[in-house]
């Protein structure tokens, strides 16, 4: 009996087709991935530096705006805080020195005295310190108007802490929101200051001056000075009175302290507060003078 053997194997040249065939697929395949995949990375490249492209390009035409200064509003117009009642020391003074009394001239205005001081100089410092008392007695006569001005000139030496825009930023708070307890603040500031290249007082022991000191409103003055509410305002108004003339004068600010008597400069000793009183009331008889109206000479009668 004899059976059919037709075999269905492919024939060794059939395999080696098949074989050839199946490798040009894998190979089509793999390049196929690999120019996907740079592709891909091309693409993304354009994305992000057209993404940056755009960004930038949004800037030019709609720049970021940046959150406004915060102002203080109870300062003069020439960034100033008039100290209109009778100064609180808070601390020990020199004895007192016999210096004569400082009074108007008859329907006078009070004498302007503007102060520009930085809470980290030690020079301000002195000059607060024995001058307190006659200030504070000259205030309380209506003789003088005093105008304190938070300066921050020293603000590099503080081991990066802006201590003195710090500083000028919490007595702008206390002026704000707490004013009955400037005097005192200003003073202890002034009279009790951190040393040169230090940290200075960190904002919380700055709140805790201001509190000390008599401020009422003690959580709003805390969270301003805490918050620095009033920093970027010292930093601004510094620049001013480094570019803009100081008042009743043609000259900027260029040192602290930097006191002016109605205008004119005290240039003398700042550990003398004799010679201050005496520059003052120089000023003082200067103006009356020039102010003063003539008696009139009595006419003369012609010999009859």
């Amino acid at each position: 009996m004899s059976s059919d053997e037709t075999g269905t194997a492919p024939e060794p040249r059939d395999r080696r087709e098949a074989v050839r065939v199946k490798a040009q697929q894998v190979k089509a395949r793999q390049s196929r991935n690999r120019v996907l995949r740079r592709s891909a990375i091309v693409l993304a490249a354009l994305v992000v530096v057209g993404g940056g492209a755009l960004y930038s390009w949004f800037n030019i035409i709609e720049p970021a705006v940046s959150e406004p200064t915060l102002e203080p509003t109870k300062f003069t117009g020439d960034d100033g805080v008039v100290v209109d009642e009778a100064m609180s020391k808070g601390m020990a003074t020199p004895a007192p020195t016999e210096t004569p009394a400082a009074t108007p001239a008859p329907g006078a205005e009070p004498i302007q005295i503007h102060i520009y001081v930085d809470y980290l100089s030690s020079a301000a410092g002195e000059f607060q310190r024995v001058n307190a008392d006659q200030l504070d007695d000259w205030v309380a006569q209506g003789a003088v108007e005093v105008v304190y001005h938070p300066v921050a000139m020293l603000t590099s030496k503080s081991n990066g802490t802006k201590y003195s825009q710090r500083a000028a930023g919490a007595a702008a708070c206390v002026v704000e929101y707490a004013p009955e307890a400037f005097a005192k603040f200003n003073h202890e500031l002034l009279v009790n200051q951190p040393g040169v290249d230090s940290d200075g007082f960190s904002d919380s022991e700055l709140a805790d001056r201001a509190i000390a000191t008599g401020a009422s409103d003690t959580k709003t003055v805390r969270a301003c000075i805490e918050n620095e509410d009033f920093v970027a305002w010292s930093r601004e108004a510094t620049e001013r009175a480094l570019n803009e003339p100081l008042p009743g004068t043609d000259a900027t600010l260029d040192g602290v302290p930097t006191i002016l008597v109605d205008g004119q400069p005290y240039v003398g000793a700042l550990d003398a507060p004799e010679e201050f009183a005496a520059f003052l009331l120089a000023i003082d008889s200067e103006a009356y003078l020039e102010t003063a109206t003539p008696t009139p000479a009595p006419a003369e009668t012609p010999a009859g």
